[in-house]
């Protein structure tokens, strides 16, 4: 009976210990609320105290048995492996059920239960090691050898039950296991911070890979960071944001997109104690290492191209070209560039910091949001270098400044000047642009100098001017978008013109890899429509004062000939009087324009950096901020 009975502590039914379930093994996963171990009904040999002694045991070979499978199953056993813990028939249906839908995390639980079952093995054998050494061997031998069992079994039987019921996984498996480490029981919360440990340590793998790599290792996503499916995106889009999307999966470098609209937080896989600016940290740290990590071919090339160049102008001065070993391909140098962006050097200390974190035995939360703000940091610092040093982000924004927002005034006075006569006159459809490029390039040649190297990115455009669009094609043209200059072109119908054929003018802004990072099409966009409306602004301003200068120059010569032929003044002092409330109404659309303009180059700018969709990814950068 003794040995019978230890067989059932470790799973094993037989005549004398049966479970109730046998022949309906399929039942297996719906993991019963009381155990199904009991001794045969026909068995009278054993005393009423004895019955119950053992019956008090069973319970824990059942729970053994439940758990056991539970490892089994989600550690991906092959099938010898099944062999060795279940009868063959048992084996091959519990194959059958375990492959559904993986999970890493269940699989690290299942690895600390299956530590969890060793300890209790090894009870077991201790066990029947003192019962073979007792001449006289007591059923209290076993009760005193296996009672701890007794109060950590069922709570984690009822822990994986509860995992296996209601699918939880990820995150909310991290969740349910640090609220149910909150208890009483010394023993059993050791037990469960230990399989909470083997959770934590694949969350550690994932953020080593994303923080690292710029990897999302995620197969069964569990992780917290999330990449944004396509089908997302077209269901919270409109049309005009999907237009935007289209620019953005036509664009050369994959990390553009996955900067913009790649990746997400997924709150429901976020663990409750991990805040979310940290998770937003963890995510914009990832999304820097893929920009580092991930450089645009042209970059690489263009800088590699560079760097030949300031060692051939070094070995010119040292007098030593007989000796250059340059590399005449400039792509063998792109994976210097890339290494340079973010030295490997970098890359060990983040996954030390990981490291430290993951030996510690339990999980600290100030350690750990430490770390991460370390990790944003190292990240933060090598993309200002990239974006602000090495791309001159400042001087692109000086420049959108310039021309977008008319801060460059001298030039845009000229180019009114220049084309005034022109725009008098409706454009023509067809060379509109054409016409409209002449007085831009003599206000240019007058106004700019030859070291604006940012004048080369600005061109003229005026879209669709006065053409009928058929509604089927005026769709089609709404999504064209232009690649090459990163600025959205969209049609329109003549309906959607001004009465001034000219209110079209457009600015595009050429922009290089990583500047695309910030400058999106929809914060260029923005540009550009502040820039329509001030032009607008400009030519108004500009025509209120010819006609405040004709009309002095008029007031002049009629001076003049007053005093020259002698003649009443009546005549000059009644047309005076006439025109006078009309010189007020001028006075006070000059006063309304001028204003207007100063409100939006200066008021503007100031609101667009602080709610802004461009200086939206640049609050993420601690390092970035205080230096703008």
């Amino acid at each position: 009976m003794l040995h019978e009975l230890q067989l059932a502590l470790l799973g094993y039914t037989g005549d004398l210990i049966i479970d109730e379930r046998d022949g309906r093994f399929d039942a297996i996963s719906d993991f019963p609320n009381e155990p199904t171990f009991k001794l045969a009904p026909d068995l009278s040999s054993i005393q009423p105290s004895e019955r119950d002694i053992i019956e008090r045991l069973l319970p824990l070979g059942f729970y053994y048995r439940a758990l056991d499978h539970f490892a089994a199953k989600h550690r991906h056993l092959s099938s010898s492996q099944f062999a060795q813990y279940f009868p063959h028939t048992q084996a091959s249906e519990l194959q059958k059920k375990s492959p559904g839908k993986g999970s890493v995390y269940r699989r690290a639980i299942a690895n600390g239960i299956v530590e969890i079952l060793s300890v209790y093995r090894s009870s077991v054998l201790q066990v029947e090691q003192n019962l073979l050494s007792d001449p006289m061997p007591i059923l209290a031998t076993v009760t005193l050898g296996l009672n701890k069992y007794a109060v950590l079994m069922p709570p984690i039987y009822e822990l994986i039950a509860e995992i296996e019921r209601e699918d939880i996984r990820g995150g909310q498996l991290l969740n349910l296991l640090r609220k149910r480490c909150h208890c009483g029981v010394p023993e059993l919360q050791a037990c469960i911070q230990r399989l909470l440990w083997h959770g934590h340590q694949i969350l550690y793998n994932q953020l080593a890979s994303w923080m690292v790599y710029g990897i999302l290792q995620d197969p069964h996503g569990e992780f917290f960071i999330r990449r944004q499916d396509a089908s997302d995106i077209e269901s919270e889009s409109s049309l005009s944001d999907a237009t935007e999307k289209l620019r953005y999966k036509s664009s050369e470098n994959a990390a553009l997109t996955d900067w913009n609209i790649g990746f997400h937080i997924f709150l429901e896989m976020l663990p409750d104690y991990i805040h979310m600016h940290i998770a937003e940290s963890i995510l914009f740290a990832g999304k820097a290492i893929r920009v580092l990590r991930n450089p645009a071919y042209s970059f690489r090339v263009q800088e590699s191209i560079h760097q030949q160049h300031i060692l051939r102008g070094t070995q010119r001065t040292q007098g030593s070209m007989g000796t250059s070993v340059l590399s005449k391909d400039p792509l063998k140098g792109a994976n210097i560039v890339a290494e340079e962006l973010f030295p490997q050097s970098e890359a060990d200390k983040i996954e030390e910091m990981l490291q430290g974190l993951k030996q510690s035995s339990e999980f600290h939360k100030r350690s750990f949001e430490s770390a991460v703000n370390s990790i944003c940091t190292v990240a933060a610092n090598h993309l200002w270098q990239l974006v602000v040093i090495r791309a001159d982000l400042n001087g692109h924004l000086k420049a959108l400044k310039d021309y977008f927002l008319l801060a460059k005034g001298d030039f845009f006075q000229c180019f009114l000047e220049e084309s005034r006569q022109l725009m008098r006159l409706p454009p023509r459809q067809l060379t509109a642009e054409a016409d409209l490029m002449v007085p831009f390039q003599l206000a240019a040649l007058k106004t700019i100098s030859e070291e604006d190297k940012y004048f080369s990115r600005v061109f003229l455009r005026i879209p669709s001017i006065g053409i009928g669009i058929p509604s089927s094609e005026m769709n089609l043209q709404k999504m064209k978008v232009d690649v090459n200059l990163g600025v959205l072109l969209q049609g329109t119908t003549p309906s959607e013109f001004s009465v001034d054929g000219w209110d079209g003018i457009a600015l595009e802004y050429s922009v290089d890899w990583p500047l695309q990072l910030f400058f999106t099409p929809e914060v260029l966009s923005k540009y550009l429509k502040v820039f329509q409306y001030l032009i607008r602004l400009k030519r108004t301003q500009m025509e209120l004062e010819k006609s405040w200068a004709g009309a002095m120059h008029q007031d002049h010569a009629d001076f003049a000939n007053h005093r020259r032929e002698k003649k009443s003044c009546s005549l000059s002092q009644h047309r005076r009087q006439r025109t006078r409330p009309m010189w007020q109404v001028r006075e006070h659309m000059t006063f309304l324009i001028r204003n207007l303009q100063f409100y939006i180059q200066v008021i503007w700018l100031m609101s667009l950096s602080l709610n802004g969709t461009y200086y939206k990814h640049m609050c993420r950068l601690p390092m970035i901020l205080p230096n703008l």
